[in-house]
């Protein structure tokens, strides 16, 4: 199964959308969201472009109402400051804050685990466990990137958005 991995959109709809729009069009079946979207018209932007289930932590900027938004239906899951599933037998966590991604990493519950905050594009491994923050949506001190898991293969891709 192939998952995209979004964060920081900082309600940057134009880009939002057009990310949305290559997930769509790649038939990508899950969005994990790593925080900082900032608004709810946002992640409602977001409901509206894409009919997969899709994950969300919440970030430091988003707004009461997000953080106090439970399950806003059946394929939306809003799960606090960290969550986590399993697919094809991956254990996948995912944060918004470096911090809370070690603290996943080092719990040695998951195979991998995604963050964000820093909108910078990083991979490293820590006791075993991979981990991987997308970049940024919004294109705030870097390009706009998001990354591509395959559960299949364990193979994981970096979309420059400008370049899609």
């Amino acid at each position: 199964m192939r998952i995209a991995i979004i964060s920081d959109t900082h309600d940057n709809i134009f880009t939002l959308k057009k990310a949305l729009l290559w997930i769509t069009k790649e038939k990508i079946s899950k969005i994990i969201h790593c925080g900082d979207i900032t608004r709810v018209d946002t992640l409602k932007e977001m409901m509206d472009n894409f009919k997969g289930e899709m994950y969300f932590v919440s970030g430091e900027p988003d707004d009461e109402e997000f953080k106090k938004a439970k399950e806003v239906d059946k394929h939306v899951h809003i799960c606090g400051k960290v969550g986590g599933f399993t697919v094809d037998n991956v254990k996948i966590g995912f944060a918004h804050t470096p911090k809370d991604a070690r603290k996943l990493a080092e719990s040695s519950q998951f195979n991998i685990v995604f963050y964000g905050h820093t909108h910078k594009p990083w991979e490293e491994t820590l006791n075993g466990c991979k981990m991987v923050n997308p970049g940024n949506m919004a294109g705030i001190f870097y390009k706009a990137t998001f990354a591509v898991f395959d559960t299949k293969n364990n193979n994981l891709t970096l979309k420059i958005l400008e370049k899609l």
